[in-house]
């Protein structure tokens, strides 16, 4: 190895991996380019939750891309957030949102968003109600 070279990697069509950095693919080309995710009107924020969905056909992955298929692996045992899904796949959030997109495009999850703080009822009426239902 040269001063201020690095060394080429020893594995065969080794262009796309580097033994000390692992895969070189660079985000853009897991999404083919796209940064927006999905259809319209569908928030992929963090603490969206994403499912497969049940109702969808028992269809194999095969085309979707190996990342694709990792977000649906990741999501078979259990609901999980866009967080989660990111840190579970190992991939920056905003691949993350565009792959979820694709797949909800294709029927392959659903998303829901948990209620906002705001909008749950007031602790002190949920005391109440609490305290009613012991006197009775």
């Amino acid at each position: 190895m040269t001063e201020g070279r690095r060394e080429a990697p020893h594995e065969q069509g080794s262009q796309w991996y580097d033994n000390e950095a692992g895969p070189l693919v660079r985000p853009y080309a897991m999404t083919g380019g796209r940064t927006r995710s999905g259809p319209a009107g569908v928030r992929f924020d963090l603490i969206a939750l994403v499912t497969l969905d049940p109702v969808a056909p028992g269809e194999d992955d095969v085309g979707l891309g190996p990342e694709h298929r990792c977000l649906v692996d990741l999501c078979r045992p259990e609901t999980q957030s866009v967080a989660e899904l990111a840190a579970g796949a190992d991939l920056p959030v905003g691949v993350v949102r565009v792959l979820l997109g694709d797949l909800l495009e294709l029927g392959r999850v659903t998303v829901s968003r948990p209620v906002p703080p705001a909008q749950l009822p007031d602790e002190r009426i949920l005391r109440e109600v609490i305290e009613g239902l012991r006197a009775l």
